[in-house]
């Protein structure tokens, strides 16, 4: 029998012992009055109650010490002879072990080290861990087990529970931003019956009810798009997005998307409110605009620039893709090394190759403009020059990590691109995108000038200079077993 084995025998037993003195080994409350953080702010001999997991256990005789962990951090917990009750103090060495869940009431008082701790006076187990916990000097250290068993590493790992942390600040400065400025947030279908809003490939999954198969949302954006056709002035929506492609350092299927509309207005407005939401968002989140991504020094307080994408690939590439034809950017992409999916490949499908060569040099922050128009079919024409879009992305250590636009509100217009869209799809482009006859139909009784922008959790990863599986707190993995259907 190993180590593990016995360990899980050993406790199993003890907790039939238990039930047998009618000790319930998983109680159902317990009134948790303090914090491990308020038990250290406290008075010296101070009455406090406190609960959490026990992660540690040393056994003097007639002293114990043991880490009692919420999440606020870790306090110490003292057994001692004289002065702890001996049913409790053996309840203590008999029963209770490393991993479990306990709760203790005491005073707190000060060691020999100057530690504060809590001196138990009475203690009850809340829950009994069968399975110890990883060692606790090296914590678990398979990548698989890391992010398949994240509970695991949140316990033994205080860094990762703080990037979890850092997460939900982020996603809530932001929406904190957004609320100040006016903006109503809403919610909007996940299954939808035409996927649209951005070029990727969607989840298809079949509806019973309905005996319909629908996909689940590539962007929630041609929805928030109806509502500034409803009259609404200012919306957003953060939720889930799922796109059937890659997996990457900065790629996942199922991520977490804001986006936002704002009516009367275009996206040089745009561009302003999406700069000033980042540094928000960067000083409440980590107390500075600097960062280090990558190999880039990023300094999001400084002067952002803009980048033309046309003038930046004729520069690193000799091609003008204004005047390229496919066979011209595929030699250049064989020239330059650049592996490409040539399923369904095309000439627009080349040029973002192409860009994506390029964009890998350039640190910014700043904001990529002038796109051709049969590469974003949903933002409008620039009025000064009608072969390109009013579009901008923002270029952050040689990335994308948010795009915006002057939205597309001719009908005609956008169904003349919805048609070359289907052209794309129709010769194999599975990431062209769908025709959306109801869209069409809702901006044919008219939507406001609008701008609208997207941001994804790319640029919470970007911002911690980690890959964005590692910041997702349950990333999909392929099971260690068979599941059952």
């Amino acid at each position: 029998m190993g180590r593990e084995e016995q360990i899980i025998e050993e406790r199993i037993k003890k907790i039939e012992e238990m039930k047998k003195e009618g000790i319930n080994p998983y109680p159902n409350n317990f009134d948790k009055k303090n914090s491990n953080e308020e038990c250290i702010k406290a008075k010296l001999g101070a009455k406090v109650k406190t609960a959490g997991r026990l992660i540690s256990k040393r056994d003097l005789g007639k002293i114990a010490f043991s880490k009692l962990r919420d999440f606020s951090g870790d306090i110490q917990i003292v057994f001692q002879e004289g002065q702890t009750d001996k049913k409790v103090f053996d309840f203590f060495k008999k029963y209770i072990d490393e991993g479990d869940f306990v709760g203790v009431e005491g005073e707190t008082l000060k060691t020999k080290t100057g530690e504060i701790s809590i001196l138990v006076k009475k203690i009850e187990l809340l829950s009994k861990a069968i399975l110890p916990l990883p060692e606790k000097f090296h914590g678990l250290q398979d990548e698989e087990d890391r992010l398949r068993k994240r509970y695991l590493e949140i316990i033994m790992n205080n860094e990762t529970k703080e990037l979890f942390v850092r997460k939900a600040k982020f996603w809530q400065s932001m929406r904190n931003f957004l609320l100040s400025k006016g903006f109503m947030e809403v919610e909007t279908p996940v299954i939808e019956s035409t996927p649209g809003g951005a070029e990727a490939k969607p989840f298809i999954t079949h509806h019973n009810a309905l005996n319909l198969d629908v996909y689940l949302r590539i962007s929630p954006e041609l929805w928030l798009k109806r509502l500034m056709v409803a009259g609404f002035p200012k919306v957003f929506e953060i939720g889930r997005i799922f796109r059937n492609e890659g997996m990457d350092a900065e790629h996942l299927q199922d991520y977490t998307q804001m986006e936002f509309y704002w009516a009367y207005t275009d996206y040089n407005e745009g561009m302003k409110l999406a700069e000033e939401m980042y540094k928000y968002i960067a000083k409440e989140v980590y107390g500075t605009l600097k960062f280090k991504i990558k190999e880039f020094d990023i300094d999001l307080g400084k002067k952002w620039e803009t980048y033309d994408f046309i003038e930046i690939i004729k520069k690193m590439t000799k091609i003008n893709i204004m005047k390229t034809n496919l066979k011209e950017v595929e030699v250049k992409l064989k020239e330059l090394e650049i592996k490409y999916d040539k399923k369904g490949f095309n000439l627009t499908r080349g040029i973002d190759n192409l860009w994506k060569y390029c964009r890998k040099k350039i640190g910014g922050p700043g904001f990529l403009i002038n796109v051709p128009v049969n590469m974003e079919p949903l933002a409008k024409r620039s009025e000064k020059n009608p072969d390109v879009v009013e579009r901008y992305q923002i270029l952050i250590a040689g990335s994308e990590v948010g795009k915006g636009f002057s939205e597309l509100n001719d009908p005609i217009d956008q169904m003349g691109r919805f048609a070359e869209q289907a052209k794309l799809r129709a010769a194999g482009d599975e990431e062209a995108q769908m025709t959306d006859y109801d869209f069409v139909e809702a901006l044919k009784y008219g939507m406001p000038p609008t701008t609208g922008f997207g941001i994804s959790e790319r640029l919470f990863a970007f911002l911690e200079n980690k890959p964005i599986r590692e910041c997702v707190i349950f990333p999909l993995m392929k099971p260690e077993t068979k599941v059952e259907k």
